[in-house]
């Protein structure tokens, strides 16, 4: 886990978000431009696995070729102190599994979630709501 203050080129980390399989999502702030970000961080035990590091850029490249309203905004990729990040438009809403108001989404509640993102791309990731990572 990333401490807040710590910094990973012009951003700084404010608190965590979020985790998954590929990695830690942070709320941080971008020094330059005065703005929120969400980072996503590919630990050092990760990103010294050359398949996982590439996967990882991939998925940075694949979205930012994207433009569409259910898509994030990919503004930078780096990497600081062994730490590979993709820095990325932060936004607000809902955790995926508060969705359902029984809880966490059933299989007919996600379908209806999953048929809002256009085929084939990811959905618009909430984070500081959803860890989707």
């Amino acid at each position: 886990m990333i401490l807040p203050g710590t910094r990973l080129g012009p951003y700084e980390i404010l608190s965590p978000l979020g985790a998954g399989g590929m990695g830690e999502v942070y709320r941080a702030r971008d020094t330059r431009l005065a703005r929120e970000v969400a980072i996503k961080v590919l630990p050092a035990e990760l990103a010294s696995d050359a398949s996982r590091l590439k996967r990882f850029e991939k998925e940075a490249r694949s979205a930012s070729a994207l433009n569409h309203p259910n898509i994030v905004t990919i503004y930078d990729i780096g990497t600081a102190d062994s730490l590979a990040y993709i820095a990325m438009e932060r936004v607000e809403g809902r955790r995926f599994g508060s969705c359902s108001p029984g809880g966490p989404c059933r299989s007919s509640g996600c379908s209806r979630l999953g048929h809002r993102s256009p085929k084939g791309s990811p959905g618009r990731t909430r984070w500081g709501s959803c860890t989707g990572t």
